[in-house]
């Protein structure tokens, strides 16, 4: 496989929708099919992946931003194998670090030893200024919506940012917790609807998870509901959706490395217009 890593950033327009759960689900279902994935948790105030899937990092980005260690050194396997990058709570966000800490950062991720085939962005609900940066250093970004109107408005305040201030164009809408199918083309056309009115930019649907109290059990246990509970609804669905993921066209430009991915992230957040 050439060098270019498929690069995918999971946002959503507020909290509470499972953004988390979504990203650490699509990672280990795209690793349990042969992939090589990292799972980079990008929420730096308020870090969760490694709650979710029962990790105890000793270290985390905070120590290698400080240059206390390399990135090698605090990536921990997850699930399936994932190499989780992780963060903590109380991490100073990414537009307050200094040129020297951009710079270590920089180096750290063009210096992995992994060799990957996904990047997952695990990123801070809302509109904060990380998860603008993260986005437009993402070559795709999935959009997690539940079925709230304050999910909904939400969802649509985030892509208008990013489409009106940074010029993204293309979405992925992926509809959790949802009773059926049905349910989350609805959620999907509602949005459609609204950005087809007022905003120039290209909707796809990802597919939607349906509500399955397996889930919520294996949140319980700490683990990916496609491990605990493979043959479950959400699990299934996660699967079907990591598999719509690899049929994707193929990444064929700069931001595709990592290296290339974290100095527009960088760029982009010190305020110079990485994208």
């Amino acid at each position: 496989m050439p060098d270019v890593v498929r690069v995918i950033a999971v946002a959503s327009g507020k909290g509470g929708v499972g953004k988390t759960n979504v990203s650490v689900n699509l990672a280990t279902a795209m690793a349990m099919s042969g992939k090589e994935v990292m799972l980079m948790d990008a929420d730096l105030g308020l870090a969760n992946v490694d709650v979710m899937i029962g990790l105890n990092p000793e270290y985390d980005l905070q120590h290698v931003i400080s240059g206390e260690k390399q990135l090698d050194d605090i990536i921990i396997k997850g699930p399936a194998g994932i190499h989780v990058v992780p963060a903590s709570s109380g991490v100073s966000r990414m537009a307050d670090l200094t040129a020297t800490e951009h710079a270590s950062l920089i180096t750290a991720f063009s210096e992995l030893k992994q060799t990957l085939d996904v990047l997952i962005v695990d990123t801070a609900a809302g509109i904060a200024d990380t998860v603008v940066s993260f986005s437009k250093a993402c070559q795709e970004v999935v959009v997690v919506v539940c079925d709230e109107p304050t999910s909904i408005t939400d969802a649509y305040a985030l892509i208008k940012v990013l489409r009106t201030q940074h010029d993204i164009k293309r979405f992925q809408i992926l509809a959790n917790m949802v009773v059926d199918q049905a349910q989350g083309l609805q959620l999907y056309d509602k949005l459609l609807t609204t950005t087809d009115r007022f905003l120039d930019v290209g909707l796809g649907y990802l597919g939607a998870v349906p509500f399955d109290e397996q889930l919520r059990r294996a949140v319980q246990l700490q683990k990916p509901v496609v491990q605990a509970y493979p043959r479950s609804k959400a699990a299934k669905a996660f699967i079907d959706i990591a598999g719509k993921i690899d049929q994707w066209r193929q990444p064929d430009h700069a931001s595709g490395y990592l290296q290339f991915f974290v100095e527009r992230l960088l760029t982009a957040s010190a305020g110079t217009g990485g994208h």
